[in-house]
């Protein structure tokens, strides 16, 4: 299979199945030196586990970082770093009953379509549990570009309808989102959020929602003009996600409505007045704040019926049980943020390497 693996100087490839014995990352490109230990990756895994609420599935995987490779004595060595994630709570039987059906909104039909064969163990490699491999990457990203005075950080604007006011990136606390179980901008509205998840899992239905991802410090000249715009990277990253559906910079889709003269970022000496370009302008970052948003579906895994088709091309009636995510935005936002450390960390070095 190919396509499990991303970036160029700053490269990962993931590997393993939900169901199987564990999920993990082989990281190359990081810096000989690099202080780094499994707790600071832990951080941000723990960010993406489940359990964490009504919304999330309650399957217990801890998730625990082991590193088995390229960290000596607490130091990155230069050579791949292997972090492995050991598989605790899998439950590949309770998938036995429709594993010759096609679930709506999965890759079932698909993955069968192209490779002859699927793992039908909640998804295999399709499922979401392979993100966990992409967190851990992006939180050794995370701490190489934070040395650099870049910050990521990203949040649910918008869960089942009910959206968070739009936030003042001068005076918005980013601390504000890890105090609330769905990772809203908004204390309040996330209670809202919440109240419309409890109704979608009463009905054994799920949510989707949009996920808001903004970056500042990023410098201007990252990107290139044509086929490797900065932008294009971005949406090549986030729409690696399985969960997304879309996405938008800056102003995005509503510059459809606006004028040239409304939607253009003028300048005078001290810089741009406006930001509806979201940080990147012809492909290459311009120095502002770098923003987008998601569109994320709802879970597909849902214990409602529905009508499918199996293996056998009969029609039949399908119920997916088991422990699923309401909605998933909560857990998404730390994969956002570890996709987005992953492309600028690649282009960061990218360019070092041309100046070289």
């Amino acid at each position: 299979m190919g396509g499990s693996v991303f970036g160029s100087y700053f490269r990962i490839s993931t590997f393993g199945e939900s169901h199987g014995g564990a999920v993990g990352v082989v990281l190359d490109g990081v810096p000989p030196g690099l202080e780094l230990s499994e707790e600071e990756v832990q951080i941000q895994l723990d960010r993406r586990k489940g359990g964490q609420s009504e919304a999330s599935t309650p399957r217990a995987e801890p998730d625990q970082v082991h590193f088995m490779s390229g960290v000596f004595e607490g130091k990155a060595t230069g050579t791949p770093i292997l972090m492995i994630l050991y598989n605790k709570d899998a439950r590949p039987q309770a998938y036995d009953a429709i594993k010759d059906l096609f679930r709506p909104g999965h890759a079932d039909h698909t993955y069968l379509s192209k490779y002859g064969i699927r793992d039908h163990r909640g998804s295999g490699r399709a499922s979401g549990r392979e993100t966990a491999a992409r967190v851990a990457a992006g939180a050794v990203a995370r701490k190489l570009l934070e040395a650099r005075g870049v910050r990521i950080f990203a949040y649910s604007k918008r869960i089942a309808g009910i959206q968070c006011p739009d936030i003042d990136p001068a005076s918005f606390d980013p601390a504000v989102i890890e105090r609330n179980p769905l990772r809203a901008s908004d204390g309040e509205t996330a209670k809202l959020m919440m109240s419309e998840i409890e109704k979608a899992k009463a009905d054994k239905d799920s949510v989707g929602g949009i996920v808001e991802c903004r970056i500042s410090g990023v410098p201007a000249g990252l990107g290139e003009p044509v086929f490797d715009k900065l932008d294009a990277l971005l949406a090549h990253a986030m729409l690696s996600i399985g969960a997304v559906k879309g996405i938008e910079f800056g102003t995005g889709f509503g510059a459809a409505d606006l004028r040239g003269s409304e939607h253009n970022d003028g300048m005078d000496k001290k810089g741009f007045l406006s930001n509806h370009a979201g940080g990147i302008i012809g492909g290459i970052s311009n120095g502002q704040e770098i923003v987008f948003r998601l569109v994320v579906k709802p879970t597909s895994s849902i214990e409602k019926p529905q009508k499918t088709v199996g293996v056998d091309g009969k029609e039949h009636t399908i119920v997916t049980e088991g422990r699923h995510d309401v909605c998933i935005l909560p857990r998404i936002v730390p994969v956002v943020e570890a996709m987005a450390c992953l492309v600028l960390e690649d282009q960061l070095k990218a360019a070092a390497a041309l100046k070289a």
